[in-house]
């Protein structure tokens, strides 16, 4: 006996002997057959990407980010049009100044960021290493202590010097400046490990933004100062040589016309002195107290949670991934898998008349599941356990041949199968209707049907092969229309070899004399030639194979090689399937 448990299964699955050409379409049945049988594959995948997904979210570094808003009050005049096209350069003229070295060089300056291990002295992050290979640059940025060089000259630069820019390249590539809209308002947000931190860099970048653009308005005021101041002499010299000559006509005035054309000379100098002397007067004061042209409208809060990474969307997107590697790989697994998983498989391959599925039971606890057969046990036939399946298989497999006496023999394809034990359940079955059975033992190669049924017999078949007429006292009876012939001493041929050669004192003409159905269990295909020896002295020959284990390839090559000898096959049995098989 090959099987250490008693199978229970469903009713034999009858399919055509060939397939009309052509693929078949893809039904529900085939895609939840699919499912069924590749879950652990989709499953493991998807798990393992939420493993990894789940590991990258609780060791990373989170960042927490602040935004700070402005205002800004373009000065621009002319018409509606000109307005928006002047009011939208500059807004981005002042995005660019917010954006600028010297904005974040004084945030840098002002939180001492250039002494914080946040952002200087900081390796390429694994991130920061994919986008340089994407983009084909070093995956090893320079830190700060490597950039020892000035590009334009060659000169060392000094530590500081080079913390100081190595910070504020960092910090800008944590801050984002943006226009919110078409408004006149922009927001500077911007990231960090800590709250606070985060907080602290947002508002003292919109400082920084202002203080630049106050300093840029007053040193704009202060060179329209000095150019007023330089005008104003030139009028001031200009108003005293048009009085002077004003002066000495007047005293001696001869022609009244060249009179008025002085006096108004005179008297446009003196405007245009006065209005000049305006304008620096308002340079002055713009000088002193300049204006800016944005203001804070919302400082920055604390933030309530981290803003990566995110979690909820690192998680969704590593299982949607993953459930999608996890297909594919299943369907490349399933596509290129050749074991025997599914009946037509057999069927549309082999021509087989039918392929019935066997699912594994643990209704016995010992490694003998036919044990209730021993001889000399008083069992009746009704403790036998009618295994759901069997039945139908036992008359399937006796109406295939429409014979009244048949011999068929049961052979697996490789050892472990369970050609043993299905071998006995058809026997018993089959007495049970009520014809005279008879089991035939000849597995020669480790043979635990006869040590699990008769293991005390000193007579077997190779005594019955040299002497037919101890078959009487050899086959052992095991119920009333049941008998069993046990294997016996094997020397160097086996019986089935033997049996083969017609030249002994038993043969299956004689048998069928007496017994209705004689079964015949072999020995595997692979571990003995027996099969094709005894299978052309059969009436039918059923080949067991293993679910998922036997491959379809060495199924097809056994039933050839079979069929080449003269063997009809009847059909064929798929053991070991699951129970989720019966569905």
């Amino acid at each position: 006996m090959t099987s250490s448990t008693i199978f229970s299964g469903v009713s034999p699955i009858s399919l055509p002997a060939a397939t009309t050409g052509g693929n078949s379409p893809l039904t529900l049945r085939d895609m939840l057959f699919f499912l069924r049988m590749r879950w652990p594959w989709i499953v493991a995948t998807t798990i393992a990407f939420l493993v990894l997904a789940g590991s990258y979210v609780l060791t990373a570094e989170p960042t927490f980010v602040a935004s700070t808003q402005l205002v800004i009050f373009p000065q621009v005049s002319g018409s509606e049009a000109q307005r928006a096209f002047a009011e939208d350069a500059f807004i981005e003229g002042q995005l660019e100044i917010a954006r600028s070295s010297d904005v974040v060089g004084g945030t840098v300056t002002a939180l001492d960021l250039d002494n914080d291990p946040e952002f200087v002295d900081q390796a390429p992050s694994l991130q920061d290493r994919a986008k340089n290979w994407l983009t084909g640059l070093s995956s090893q940025q320079d830190t700060p202590s490597q950039a020892a060089t000035d590009k334009g000259t060659g000169e060392a630069q000094p530590e500081g010097e080079r913390l100081h820019d190595w910070a504020t390249a960092t910090l800008l590539n944590m801050t984002e400046i943006r226009r919110i809209g078409s408004s006149t308002v922009i927001e500077i947000s911007a990231a960090a490990t800590t709250p606070q931190k985060a907080v602290d860099i947002a508002d003292t970048l919109a400082r920084q933004y202002i203080q630049k653009n106050i300093s840029m308005k007053a040193n704009a005021a202060r060179q329209y100062s000095d150019w007023l101041a330089k005008f104003i002499t030139e009028q001031q010299r200009g108003l005293a040589e048009a009085a002077s000559a004003l002066a000495g006509f007047t005293s001696n005035p001869r022609d009244q016309f060249k009179l008025a054309e002085l006096q108004s000379a005179t008297d446009a100098r003196r405007t245009l002195y006065e209005s000049t002397l305006n304008q620096l007067t308002e340079a002055k004061q713009r000088i002193t107290y300049p204006v800016s042209d944005a203001t804070i409208v919302s400082r920055a809060t604390l933030p309530l949670s981290k803003a990566r990474p995110r979690s909820t969307l690192i998680l969704a997107f590593a299982a949607a991934v993953g459930l999608g590697l996890g297909l594919a790989l299943a369907m490349i697994r399933h596509a290129g898998d050749r074991r025997i998983i599914r009946p037509h498989q057999i069927a549309d391959a082999a021509g087989l008349p039918f392929v019935t599925l066997l699912a594994t039971s643990k209704r016995t606890s010992n490694r003998h599941p036919a044990h209730f057969l021993a001889a000399g046990t008083d069992r009746s036939t009704a403790a036998y356990p009618d295994i759901p399946g069997m039945a139908e298989l036992s008359a399937t497999v006796v109406g295939l041949r429409r014979k009244r006496r048949v011999v068929i023999g049961i052979v697996a394809i490789d050892p472990g199968s369970g050609a043993s034990t299905i071998a006995c359940e058809l026997a018993m079955l089959s007495a049970i209707s009520g014809a005279q059975t008879l089991l035939i033992d000849a597995a020669a190669q480790k043979s635990s049907l006869s040590k699990s049924i008769a293991p005390h017999s000193s007579t077997g078949l190779v005594d019955v092969l040299d002497n037919g007429e101890l078959i009487q006292t050899a086959a052992l009876p095991l119920t009333p229309t049941l008998k069993f012939l046990p294997l016996g001493d094997v020397e160097a041929v086996t019986p089935a070899i033997r049996l083969s050669s017609r030249r002994t004192q038993l043969s299956f003409a004689d048998l069928k004399k007496e017994f209705d159905a004689i079964f015949v269990d072999i020995s595997a295909f692979s571990a003995s030639p027996d099969a094709n020896a005894i299978a052309p002295e059969l009436d039918g020959v059923l080949i067991v194979t293993s679910h998922g284990r036997t491959s379809i390839d060495d199924t097809m090559r056994v039933i050839d090689t079979m069929r080449n000898v003269g063997a009809e096959i009847l059909g064929a049995i798929i053991n070991h399937a699951p129970k989720r098989m019966q569905s």
